[in-house]
């Protein structure tokens, strides 16, 4: 190889190392910016077509919900659907931050009607959630129940490796029926080793009990928050009717939205 060529051999090798480095430091810059989240504007027409304006009757109106109201209508209290969009984008927002952040959200939906819904989002975004009811002593005895868990992921280990085989039918079927309880329980969250970091709640009257433990473990809590609900429990209240299925859809379907 002449000089000359040996020259321009070094010339290349300067400039596609040069060319590694900056791409190197490029992506190492694109690592410490801090994800954008989206911001979700709330149509308040969508909210009303999907029934979240009607509370409970008047009598069960709560008072630290007064803000909230708009009115009565026939014995129903209205929600102000405006002061509803605000609050679900102060809570989408958040969501979304701590989402971004790495942290953890756990979705709670155990009533009957909300279950498809919670865990079609749940899995599509990989978050642990419960459905079916929730289970005294989830946050605040977490230990014991990550034996639970540790037990319901060896029995579906064993079964898939055909272990359970050699056992009579009988025997199959005691096993399968523990699965099967095991996984209504705690099939949401088999993935999880440690407590999230918050908690979304759909309903703070079913959800009662997680909203209290994640209180007393000092826990963020979003939850929507019916006429009758005290919003104050809460960090972040969507008030909200919390019987409307198509409702609740259209939340998590924001939610959803707001997190991707």
């Amino acid at each position: 190889m002449s000089k000359k060529e040996e020259k321009k051999d070094e010339k290349d090798k300067e400039k596609k190392n040069k060319e590694t480095d900056d791409n190197q430091k490029k992506t190492e810059k694109d690592e410490k910016k801090p994800k954008k989240t989206k911001s979700i504007k709330i149509d308040v027409k969508e909210l009303g077509e999907a029934g979240l304006h009607f509370g409970h009757s008047s009598s069960k109106r709560h008072p630290n919900m007064e803000p909230y109201i708009d009115g009565v209508k026939g014995s129903v209290q209205i929600l102000d659907l405006t002061k509803t969009a605000k609050k679900l984008e102060e809570a989408l927002k958040f969501l979304a931050e701590e989402k971004n952040d790495g942290k953890t959200i756990m979705l709670v939906g155990t009533k009957p009607q909300t279950v498809n819904i919670v865990k079609e989002v749940a899995k599509k975004n990989k978050l642990p959630y419960i459905t079916y009811r929730w289970i005294g002593g989830f946050i605040t005895n977490f230990n014991e129940i990550k034996k639970r868990i540790k037990h319901l992921n060896d029995l579906l280990k064993k079964r898939k490796e055909g272990e359970f085989e050699k056992y009579t039918k009988k025997e199959q079927l005691e096993i399968d029926r523990e699965i099967d309880a095991l996984e209504k329980k705690f099939g949401g969250v088999k993935e999880m080793g440690s407590l999230p970091d918050i908690l979304f709640a759909l309903n703070m009257d079913k959800d009662e009990l997680a909203i209290n433990e994640a209180k007393q473990a000092k826990m963020k809590v979003v939850a929507v928050c019916d006429t009758n609900n005290n919003p104050e429990e809460v960090d972040y209240p969507i008030p909200a009717n919390d019987d409307a299925i198509s409702g609740i859809k259209l939340i998590l379907e924001k939610f959803d939205k707001a997190i991707n």
